[in-house]
Parts: C-alpha cells; structure tokens; sequence
C-alpha cells in the first residue's frame, strides 16, 4: 500500500495547477499489479481541467484496463483528500464497491475505506442499457 502512495505522491509533483495552488496525485493499482497514475491539470478556462483520478483512469484505460484492487489519492494542501463527487463516480464506473481507497497524507496512507463508502448510491451503467 505504501508503495501505491508513493506513486500517487510522485504524480502530485506533475501536476499542473497554477490557478487553484492545489496539486493532488492519484495512482490506482489492478489485481494483477499494474500501477497507473495521475495529477491534476488545470487550464486558463479554469475550472475546466481535470482531476488527478480522472488522469489516472485514462491511463489505465490506455493502458488495457483491468479489475482495479486499490487507489491511493493525496494532495500537497490538505490531508486525507477525498476525490470529488465526480471522480467518486468515476472510480466507481471502473473499481468495484469494495475496491480500496487509500486516503493519505504527506508521510502515507492514514485511513483506508472503500469505493462502495464513498459513494454508496452511485450510478450503475446497467441501468443505461
């Protein structure tokens, strides 16, 4: 797990955020050990960029995909980050409910639960078809 925080947190130095000042990183690991990971990117159309889950999640898409076992997120300014509503239902499209989020701060992981807690009503793409 502390490996998976020290992706995200190497992430967190990529990102591009001169307009908010509050980078975030984010890595998520599948079943079979792949590691993807992300930052946050903003753009002049601020706040039109695009969380640090949300660069993460095109990565492993990129990368073939796969059951995502556990996600780690940390932000330089704030500890025990959650990801936004939107990302929250995002993961949730890609990781299971008891795929674990591992919210940390700046020395690691400091409160482990899982997607299905984070958002327990989210939306279910079966629904749509």
């Amino acid at each position: 797990m502390h490996d998976l925080f020290l992706s995200a947190r190497e992430a967190m130095s990529k990102a591009y955020a001169p307009y908010s000042k509050f980078p975030v990183g984010a890595a998520i690991r599948t079943t079979d050990g792949r590691v993807f990971s992300g930052c946050n990117i903003e753009v002049a159309s601020y706040p039109e960029g695009w969380c640090a889950e949300t660069t993460a999640l095109g990565h492993y898409i990129m990368g073939g995909g796969g059951e995502i076992a556990e996600i780690a997120v940390v932000a330089e300014r704030m500890a025990r980050i959650t990801p936004c509503g939107g990302c929250r239902q995002r993961l949730a499209e890609f990781a299971g409910a008891d795929a674990k989020l591992y919210l940390c701060d700046d020395a690691g992981v400091v409160e482990t639960v899982t997607i299905g807690q984070m958002l327990p009503y989210g939306f279910e793409g079966k629904i749509l078809k």
